[in-house]
């Protein structure tokens, strides 16, 4: 895509196929907003090229540039992009009484969801539950699935940004099977990610793997 200019000024992802970054891309498409992307080769190491770690020094994706200033951690570009376009509604207006629990579940999957996930998967010795970022892991996984049962979205009745980013973190959690999915939990996944946005992104992906396989 060529470097396009929004009212808001050029907006640029870094990417690398199957990688955080994926959620950020389908972000940008449901925003329906111009923006620049500039494709990475994981495999081959171009995000540890000295001109990649200038703006992120952790060689890490999502990376966005928007009017000259890097932001990264993919919670913080699911935020950023959402707000910056409160038109588009995919985030709850600051005064909206959902605001709040849309930050909570923000922030839950990468400081509760993510480190539990990560710590079952390499099966780390357990800590007591006080010491612990996440409580326990069968607490978080179940304080999650009680809200997403809430349905049909993780707020209520609209989609915003934050079930962009859930939508897919569950979906890869179910393809490679870290967790244990419910019924419910499946519908959810499949609600979100058969957007056309996600099929069109899914599609492009492969495009680019094959490119640099």
């Amino acid at each position: 895509m060529s470097e396009i200019q929004s009212n808001q000024g050029t907006i640029t992802l870094y990417h690398a196929p199957q990688t955080r970054g994926t959620g950020i891309w389908v972000l940008l498409e449901e925003l329906g907003i111009p923006y620049d992307m500039k494709v990475l080769n994981f495999k081959a190491g171009e995000n540890q090229q000295p001109e990649f770690l200038a703006i992120n020094p952790l060689g890490k994706f999502p990376t966005l540039v928007h009017n000259g200033t890097a932001v990264t951690e993919q919670v913080a570009c699911y935020t950023y992009l959402a707000d910056l376009f409160p038109e588009k509604g995919l985030a709850p207006a600051f005064n909206d009484p959902k605001r709040g629990a849309y930050l909570r579940w923000m922030a839950f999957q990468g400081s509760s969801f993510e480190p539990a996930v990560i710590d079952k998967v390499f099966n780390r010795p357990d800590v007591a539950a006080s010491q612990s970022s996440y409580g326990s892991f069968d607490k978080m996984l179940q304080t999650l699935f009680d809200q997403i049962a809430k349905g049909p979205y993780l707020l209520g009745e609209e989609l915003y940004a934050v079930d962009i980013l859930w939508g897919l973190s569950l979906k890869w959690c179910r393809t490679f099977g870290l967790i244990t999915m419910n019924p419910v939990v499946d519908a959810y996944i499949d609600r979100v990610t058969s957007r056309p946005t996600f099929t069109r992104v899914e599609e492009k992906e492969q495009a680019l793997l094959l490119a640099q396989s």
